[in-house]
């Protein structure tokens, strides 16, 4: 194994079987030989890691892209049968290292599995594979007239069973929710191998436990998801985009809560400041009105059902705005102006990895929106003391920050990797202090495992583990993940 912050899992890897040439055979049996990795460093490093960074990383003995249910079905029992680990995996767009197989064995990758089944306009719902990128699905529900909802920034690399499994959110979450909220039904394959079919083309019961509801944010520890059923919102009605210069951070903080207040109907409201804004707008070659004396910006969507009422909004958002000190709002008067604004946002992370590789992209605080303005300023605090460059953007009103934080030079990158996450436990131990917790929307995976334990108390995290045994008696699917060993 390479790597930096994964400690000693030779204790935890020794509970598992290992991959024999005979084991080997039957998984390609399972799978079919061309849809197994094996014995290829080159091709099986790329699933070493995800966006948590090039500091955690762990090698798979081999990689299963499997092409349907049936066959991840055949993988998994065979991993039953000799206690094989098995990682999930969907594009590696996590952030929290959900998808590193910390102890070898099989990556169970489900990017083959990228078809949409079916739009049903009657039901309202789309039925998709889990490997299918959300923005395909986005496009696609689009052309006939419907809405999917579940957003979160990486919309064009993420796949929608990475979405689920993390319980993703993004930009939309203030009007629409998180992607719990879009998921009515699962397919799912047990790490027995035996498949569940959970929910369905319905949107409301009170027919016993819901385990779909369980494996919604579980990141893949209870389950691989092989199809999903998603709810479709109508197509919403008339939008724009705002961009709200202002001089200082807190400024833009204490205008958000005003803005929700106004009853204008709020799509997005995200914040970016100066730093994050400029490294953003470099990598994409743009530079936004001024840039040069802002501090800090907010990009708000607002909707209106008519041209008048859509007026109406933007000027009494604006207004409110200026009023609270901006230095100027810019409305976006063409779809090549909203696609310029939005390009710096959605390209934040990527931008951000493209300028500093070891740069930390983990942090993800919830907090109530009364006390967002305490957190900010408990994350400027912090990089003060530490002495770190910080930016912080987020998903602002409702309440979820994301602190990236930027290598100093010269330190070494298994000290920088120890280093960004305590000071990202800090954080959340402060954003549980008012109120949250430490992930809104990225997931607990490995990097926030030790907080996320120690901030539980130990009755609740027994019934967690009592359901993982449940589900997974021999602990052999994505292990170490979420509730450790």
């Amino acid at each position: 194994m390479t790597g930096t912050f994964f400690g000693n899992t030779d204790a935890l890897r020794e509970r598992y079987g290992k991959i024999t040439p005979e084991i080997l055979r039957e998984i390609q049996e399972a799978a079919g030989a061309k849809n197994v990795v094996a014995g290829d460093p080159e091709a099986l490093e790329s699933y070493a890691s995800d966006e948590a960074g090039i500091m955690f990383t762990s090698m798979p003995d081999a990689v299963v892209k499997a092409e349907s249910a049936e066959q991840v079905a055949a993988v998994m029992k065979v991993a039953s049968k000799y206690k094989i680990p098995v990682t999930p995996r969907g594009a590696g767009s996590g952030l929290a290292g959900a998808a590193v197989p910390l102890c070898g064995g099989i990556v169970l990758s489900l990017e083959k599995m990228n078809r949409i089944l079916e739009i049903d306009p009657v039901n309202r719902v789309a039925v998709v594979e889990p490997g299918v990128v959300t923005n395909e699905l986005c496009k696609a529900v689009a052309e006939q007239g419907f809405l999917y909802a579940g957003y979160p920034m990486s919309t064009e690399t993420s796949f929608i069973g990475g979405n689920v499994a993390t319980n993703a959110g993004g930009g939309k979450v203030i009007r629409y929710g998180n992607t719990r909220r879009h998921v009515l039904g699962l397919e799912v394959v047990l790490p027995t191998g035996t498949v569940l079919n959970l929910g369905g083309r319905i949107r409301k019961d009170t027919w016993g436990y819901s385990l779909m509801q369980l494996m919604v944010g579980s990141e893949g520890t209870l389950g691989i998801i092989t199809r999903v059923i998603v709810n479709l919102e109508p197509k919403p009605g008339k939008t724009v985009n705002l961009l709200v210069a202002f001089p200082d951070l807190d400024s833009a903080v204490d205008s958000v809560a005003k803005v929700v207040r106004t009853g204008i109907s709020v799509i997005s409201c995200e914040l970016m400041d100066k730093l994050s804004v400029n490294i953003a707008a470099s990598h994409v070659n743009t530079v936004l009105p001024y840039q040069d004396r802002a501090d800090a910006f907010l990009l708000i969507q607002i909707e209106g059902d008519s041209d008048e009422r859509l007026e109406e909004g933007y000027e009494k958002v604006g207004t409110l705005c200026l009023e609270n000190g901006a230095l100027e709002v810019f409305v976006a008067e063409s779809r090549t102006e909203s696609g310029m604004i939005w390009n710096i946002r959605q390209n934040l992370a990527e931008a951000m990895r493209a300028h500093d590789p070891y740069c930390s992209l983990s942090g993800d605080m919830v907090v109530p929106l009364s006390t967002v303005p305490e957190m900010v300023e408990e994350i400027r605090k912090a990089g003060k003391e530490r002495g770190i460059a910080v930016g912080i953007l987020g998903h602002i009103a409702d309440g979820n920050l994301h602190p990236i934080i930027f290598k100093p030079a010269g330190m070494e990158p298994m000290e920088w990797a120890e280093y960004a996450e305590a000071f990202y436990d800090d954080l959340t131990s402060v954003a549980i202090r008012l109120g949250g917790v430490g992930s809104g929307e990225h997931g607990i995976g490995y990097v926030k495992m030790p907080i996320f334990l120690h901030s539980k108390p130990a009755e609740e995290i027994e019934i967690m583990r009592g359901i993982k045994r449940s589900f997974d008696p021999d602990g052999i699917l994505n292990p170490g993940k979420l509730l450790g060993s």
